[in-house]
């Protein structure tokens, strides 16, 4: 299938820097850029000298948390939450997410619908089930349950590993059956019932057994922490990407720099959370958590920007919270300049999933994922979020009705 993209102000989100021209597409690729472009027996779109983007990519999502209840999660029919994910990633999708890394709970059944054209949504990265020590950050059970179902084909985000053997078994369970990184639970979470925020979790020898097992398989881990003391140390054994990292300090953004590492803060989760929460299953408890982070998260952005962190855009909502995924463009606005909060979005997160080239940019060879626009994203980023900001959608190629 053929598509020329038509008087396009193409903006490249690693310069910063506009081309007026044409974009010339096959087989869900991009074979050419440039003005005056023909292509005698391709579908034309006409920009009509509209700003163009490559499709967005989210670095922290939940495809199949159907509720902000994990717990409940645990006990629903498979089918249920795999016809509630499709709709998920259908309405990710429509909000210019060509491209999304799931942060645990997706596994190969809802990436491989998805690449055969079964799903409609955004190209699926995932990691399976969140590896978590015994009442850690993926322990769902609250204080008064002591049974827990390890029955791992069942919906649920998280699956409790506890020593150096079993979380190696773990990760070695999840690589075996696709994952494209690993998640590890490195410290409390909002939405668990029995952990502190503050608390570590892993010993440094299990979080280095999952590194190696990630490596080994030429993989990364990914952690979810808050904590200065909890990123350190998985920094400091070879994590790759930081989920949240809310209350990072000057000795972390110096471990990201010298590991090379990434942070996803994930802010719109925290404002969401507090506005809607318990609207969406939030226990009280969790709900009571969310002012401990949620006014770091601005703070500890700023600090990572200004120390020259790569940073990652991610969402992490829950339930019917995920219709303000686009929401994070506006509140990391308040610290970064536009052209890097895209960048976050783009370039940053094709470096981390392992995708230079392939998506976060429209250069040729790049697939055909692109966004026309109404307005420019680097006078008002806000355009990213605004449910009539995208006139056009390209996915591989294709264009799609939204």
């Amino acid at each position: 299938m053929s598509l020329l993209v038509r008087d396009a102000l193409v903006l490249d989100p690693a310069t910063g820097e506009y081309a007026e021209g044409d974009l010339r597409c096959e087989d869900g690729r991009v074979v050419e850029a440039g003005p005056n472009l023909t292509a005698p027996d391709a579908r034309v779109l006409d920009a009509a000298g509209a700003v163009v983007v490559p499709g967005l990519v989210d670095a922290h999502v939940h495809v199949t948390a159907s509720t902000a209840d994990l717990g409940a999660l645990t006990s629903l029919s498979p089918s249920y939450v795999a016809a509630h994910s499709a709709r998920t990633m259908s309405r990710m999708l429509d909000r210019g997410f060509t491209t999304v890394r799931d942060a645990s709970g997706a596994d190969w059944g809802l990436s491989l619908a998805q690449a055969e054209g079964v799903l409609r949504g955004p190209r699926l990265l995932f990691c399976g089930k969140a590896l978590s020590q015994t009442g850690g950050h993926g322990d769902v059970r609250g204080p008064g349950t002591t049974v827990h179902d390890s029955n791992q084909c069942c919906a649920g985000l998280g699956r409790i590993a506890d020593g150096v053997d079993a979380v190696r078994t773990a990760a070695r369970d999840e690589l075996r059956k696709g994952a494209h990184h690993i998640k590890v639970m490195a410290g409390g979470g909002v939405s668990s019932p029995t952990d502190r925020i503050d608390s570590t979790q892993y010993s440094v020898e299990e979080l280095r057994a999952v590194v190696q097992e990630a490596e080994a398989a030429n993989r990364y881990v990914a952690a979810h922490a808050y904590t200065a003391r909890a990123i350190n140390r998985a920094l400091e054994v070879g994590v790759r990407s930081i989920e949240h990292g809310n209350l990072l300090d000057d000795a972390s953004v110096a471990l990201f720099l010298a590991h090379d590492a990434f942070l996803v803060p994930t802010l719109v989760t925290y404002w969401s959370l507090k506005e809607e929460g318990r609207e969406f299953g939030l226990s009280e408890a969790s709900w009571r958590k969310v002012d401990e982070v949620l006014t770091a998260g601005l703070e500890g952005l700023e600090r990572a920007a200004r120390g020259g962190v790569k940073l990652v855009y991610g969402s992490d909502l829950l339930g019917g919270m995920q219709r303000h995924q686009a929401h994070e463009f506006r509140l990391r606005r308040e610290v970064q300049d536009a052209i890097d909060v895209l960048r976050a979005a783009t370039v940053n997160a094709a470096e981390l999933l392992g995708l230079t080239g392939e998506v976060g940019t429209l250069a040729v060879g790049a697939h055909a994922d692109l966004l026309v626009l109404d307005g420019d994203p680097l006078e008002d980023v806000g355009v990213l979020a605004r449910p009539d900001g995208i006139r056009h959608l390209v996915q591989a190629g294709v264009v799609l009705d939204r």
